[in-house]
């Protein structure tokens, strides 16, 4: 999308604004001459993420915006409030804000701890009502207020809560904020609109989450940033109470080219959707399994002692460095034909792969239908396919259960 300008001048306040979409949406409204006030916690460097507010704010300014880094934490009223109070003084007043930073934990509720549970409430409903109660003061006066919420349609699909309903709860009230912010402040003409990816996007935070192959079906963080800037462009009262979806808003701007967005552009008919979108479970599937969705779907169960093998397999896999690059225990609870109780210990000596409980404590416990669980293994199935779909639940350490992908990838070759 081209910049037209119409930022310029403009002063846009934007939490998580140091890396990732914050950080895109800050640098297309920097190209038409706005203000942007990045407001994150990262003031320095990150051991796994890239990025801080300083970095941010010097491709902000070299990107033809001004910028003012400011250390925030959403959770922190006075930090909030500080940085709201400078922004007003470098810059005279807000006229945009977008509420981008978030938590998450994709966990099931015997599986989400009060303290992952606390700070995702804390970060996305309460700190999304937090920014937004301490900028409406200066919204009201500018004559072209926006807040963008970074969250998704109001789909009460009961799929979309069961297997992460901690998460979805939080997320939700980011939306919730829209829906009743819009109606609230609609007489002082402050539009209050949320935008949420079609697909996985993928960034530093979502490579940490899934593994740096997640980028394979993935659009850029890009698409985002326009949709939000083809928005923000608005006039505020032609366009409040809306959940926008980020392709339909570049459609509807005149942009139908989406393969300049996909990470992989030969990817792009295969590419994951995002969560809570109108999109039936088994579809998921056909946008990131590899092969046909049909094949996948009338693909008979695995035969007898096809499970039994897939672990044979894997012990012959085992060696020093794979067990030093995941360093975590697995247990695997297969269901179905082939049901049974497997474990892999990837974290002790040179590894050990047998039958029944792990006879270490597992850090994460996988639980699958031998049918699916033969065609992930064998690369046919995405896991964050499975995941997502509810074909694959997993209670523990999420991140250290990705770390199998790279498992799967040896395998592949060999089944």
């Amino acid at each position: 999308m081209k910049n037209t300008g119409k930022l310029a001048g403009r002063t846009i306040f934007i939490t998580g604004a140091s890396r990732g979409i914050g950080k895109a949406i800050a640098l297309k409204a920097a190209q038409d001459g706005a203000n942007i006030v990045v407001a994150a916690k990262t003031a320095e460097p990150h051991p796994k993420l890239p990025g801080t507010i300083y970095t941010a704010a010097a491709e902000i300014e070299a990107a033809g915006g001004k910028a003012l880094p400011c250390v925030v934490d959403v959770r922190d009223e006075n930090a909030v409030r500080t940085a709201v109070k400078n922004a007003v003084e470098k810059f005279g007043g807000i006229d945009i804000l977008v509420n981008n930073a978030s938590a998450i934990s994709l966990t099931p509720t015997e599986q989400t701890d009060m303290k992952r549970y606390d700070l995702m409430h804390n970060i996305n409903t309460r700190g999304t009502f937090l920014v937004s109660k301490e900028c409406i003061p200066y919204l009201k006066k500018s004559n072209h207020a926006h807040i963008l919420n970074i969250s998704p349609p109001l789909n009460l699909n009961p799929h979309w809560f069961s297997n992460h309903v901690a998460y979805t709860m939080a997320k939700y009230g980011m939306s919730m904020c829209v829906l009743g912010m819009a109606q609230e402040f609609k007489k002082d003409n402050i539009a209050v609109n949320a935008l949420w990816p079609r697909t996985a996007i993928y960034t530093a935070a979502m490579e940490m989450l899934t593994g740096k192959e997640s980028d394979q079906f993935s659009r850029k963080p890009e698409i985002m940033s326009d949709a939000a800037y083809a928005v923000l462009c608005k006039e505020p009262k032609n366009c409040t109470g809306n959940f926008l979806i980020d392709d339909e808003v570049l459609q509807a701007a005149g942009i139908t080219d989406m393969k300049q967005y996909a990470c992989v552009p030969e990817n792009v008919d295969k590419l994951m959707p995002d969560f809570f979108l109108d999109v039936a479970p088994e579809k998921l599937v056909e946008f990131a399994a590899e092969g046909s969705h049909a094949a996948s779907l009338k693909k008979a169960a695995a035969p007898a002692g096809k499970i039994e093998g897939l672990f044979q397999k894997i012990e012959s896999l085992l060696s020093d460095e794979i067990v030093k690059k995941t360093g975590a225990v697995f247990e695997f609870n297969v269901k179905g034909e082939e049901a049974g109780l497997w474990f892999a210990d990837l974290k002790n000596g040179t590894g050990k792969v047998g039958k029944g409980k792990s006879p270490v404590t597992a850090d994460a416990t996988l639980t699958m239908d031998s049918k699916h669980f033969f065609d992930m293994f064998s690369g046919k199935l995405k896991p964050a396919s499975a995941f997502m779909t509810g074909k694959l639940k997993i209670s523990g350490d999420l991140q250290k259960a990705m770390k199998l992908e790279k498992l799967m990838g040896g395998l592949k070759s060999k089944l």
